[in-house]
């Protein structure tokens, strides 16, 4: 088979293959490349080995059986039968669930996880959004620290482990989005800069060197990184990636990479008849990130939308710390701003940043799909110093508030695992890396950051300790038991709402109405003729709804629609979604 890899500044480049050596030739009609031929089959490990340096594993390597710091092996993806015939299914109308791997299941691998796929089948959402697969040191982690883009981590179960996954899901009538991270790699495990100019100290990153975008060389870098964002796609079968920070995607060419991206996916969804999209997370609040490129934007089909995030948090927890300050100042305003206007940030003063962030979005133009909306992620739990859910401070019914607002919001709704139950599980920030100078460093600036506000040393988890991993992981014998069997009937009955009722999927974001009183802690929420309330208050509040004729189609607490005088008389930390007439 062909063998081939860039090193634009090697002299000399030789493959490892099967004992053997080969020395490679320069590729005379590409610029850098190296190439030769060898003879091997699926699972045949090698590696290249420039300059008479040691052999390292293939940039583009598809299987890292051994780990980051082993040989590449082959891949041959027509090997594998695929059973599900599956015609996608698009962004707009979708219910998201953010699922990591190694701790959905106690296993931690991707058959563990596929055989609790009924589950998400039952809950109703429509696409499982995967955290990073691709390889990283040790068993567990997160996933962003991951090398190696076209691989995936050899314990979760490899290239195979994933099509059974995605195969599985498809069968099922379940989408498949896969979190990739272009950004940074490593730092352990990472041997691109032995190749070639892939990173750039022209511009800099909370991880040192930027990704090579702009930079001599950066167009093989950008060709590396749309061949492996497509490789997912096309010999996955994802139905679509979630990239993570692009706000640290540092690129000051005319056609940005990310415009770039998205134009290559949308030809791979029209090639394939199939349904394809990007979803990006990005702080920047700049609605040019999902404005299609013919009218000037980059042309993402959607961005996560931490603002709804802050303002939901706040109103529920009275946190005001970092960048929750602004949002908690009046926290019902800031909701009601989110679910109308997108972004709260929108060119005003940012606290936190000390100065002016984001701009408008025009309700008009952006559909209110292209935003997602969630009370919590990965993030927003395993960033906290213990890693506590919404489930381990706030009541079931202000769980059920939380709930409502998300999963009829105007905003594509997105779960993080576990939180359809209120798990009692935490999610913490775990690592097994392999390098123990790495692994104290970790450990050390861990418990630094959180002592400068105010925790013990002692009550920050150690993040290479096996056991903070397996307290992350989800509980499977709570759903059967109360509240958690209440909570998650009432996150199917939602879901199924949003599923029934076409005003919840309305793309018009002008279209949704806000009524709140900040003093009582209620908000009312409209989406043509549904109407959602939320009491986020302790006591009974009484909230106008108008005297069209309503029908209550779910309810925390047994409540009566409102009577002739059009007052809704809603329970203390609880909350209903009516029809009207």
């Amino acid at each position: 088979m062909q063998f081939e890899v860039w090193a634009p500044e090697a002299e000399r480049v030789t493959l490892h293959c099967e004992g053997a050596t080969r020395a490679l030739e320069r590729d005379p009609g590409r610029v850098g490349w190296w190439s030769g031929e060898a003879e091997a089959r699926d699972g045949t490990r090698y590696g290249f080995a420039v300059d008479d340096g040691p052999p390292l594993p293939d940039p583009r390597s598809r299987r890292q059986p051994d780990g980051p710091d082993g040989l590449s092996a082959v891949v041959d993806h027509e090997r594998y039968a695929w059973r599900a015939a599956w015609s996608g299914h698009p962004l707009p109308g979708a219910v998201l669930y953010e699922l990591h791997v190694g701790t959905y299941t106690p296993e931690g691998t991707l058959d563990a996880a596929a055989d609790r796929l009924g589950h998400l089948v039952e809950l109703g959402v429509t696409h499982v959004e995967l955290m990073p697969l691709c390889p990283f040191p040790g068993r567990h982690g997160w996933g962003y620290e991951g090398v190696s883009l076209w691989a995936v981590h050899e314990p979760y179960g490899g290239p195979e482990g994933l099509k059974r996954f995605v195969d599985r899901a498809h069968e099922l009538g379940l989408g498949v989005v896969l979190d990739v991270v272009h950004n940074h790699l490593g730092p352990s495990g990472n041997y691109l800069p032995a190749f070639g100019p892939y990173f750039t100290d022209t511009h800099h990153t909370p991880w040192g060197s930027a990704v090579n975008l702009d930079a001599p060389g950066s167009d093989e870098v950008r060709a590396f990184l749309l061949g492996s964002a497509l490789a997912w796609l096309r010999d996955y079968r994802i139905d679509g990636l979630r990239l993570d920070a692009v706000h640290a995607l540092k690129d000051t060419r005319a056609c940005h990479f990310l415009e770039e991206l998205s134009a290559a996916v949308d030809t791979l969804a029209a090639e394939t008849g199939r349904p394809r999209f990007l979803i990006a997370e990005s702080d920047l609040n700049d609605p040019r990130v999902v404005t299609s490129r013919g009218e000037g934007g980059l042309g993402l089909h959607a961005q996560w939308n931490d603002d709804f995030h802050h303002a939901l948090h706040t109103a529920l927890t009275g946190e005001s710390q970092g960048y929750y300050a602004d949002f908690a100042r009046a926290p019902l305003t800031a909701v009601a701003k989110t679910l109308t206007g997108g972004y709260f940030h929108d060119g005003t003063y940012s606290s936190f940043r000390d100065r002016h962030h984001g701009r408008p979005l025009d309700r008009n133009r952006v559909a209110a799909h292209r935003l997602l909306g969630y009370s919590q992620t990965h993030d927003q739990i395993g960033n906290r110093a213990q890693g506590d859910r919404l489930s381990a401070s706030l009541s079931p019914g202000l769980l059920a508030c939380a709930a409502a607002l998300t999963l009829t919001g105007p905003f594509t709704p997105m779960l993080f695992m576990g939180e359809e139950w209120a798990a009692g599980t935490p999610w913490q920030f775990f690592t097994d890396h392999t390098d123990t100078d790495l692994a104290e460093a970790v450990r050390r600036g861990r418990r630094r950051e959180f002592a400068a506000h105010g925790w013990a040393e002692e009550d920050v988890p150690d993040p290479q300790d096996p056991a903070t991993r397996d307290r992350s992981c989800l509980d499977w014998s709570e759903p059967q038991n109360e509240p958690h069997a209440r909570v998650l009937a009432w996150y199917r009955r939602l879901i199924a709402l949003r599923h029934e009722q076409p005003d919840l999927t309305d793309p018009d974001l002008s279209d949704t109405k806000v009524a709140y009183d900040e003093e009582a802690r209620w908000l009312a929420l409209r989406r043509g003729d549904v109407r959602v309330a939320v009491n986020l208050g302790k006591a009974p509040a009484a909230i106008p709804l108008g005297t069209r004729p309503a029908e209550v189609l779910a309810a925390w607490e047994p409540v009566e629609a409102p009577g002739a005088e059009g007052l809704l008389r809603l329970h203390g930390e609880s909350c209903v979604v009516l029809l009207q007439a």
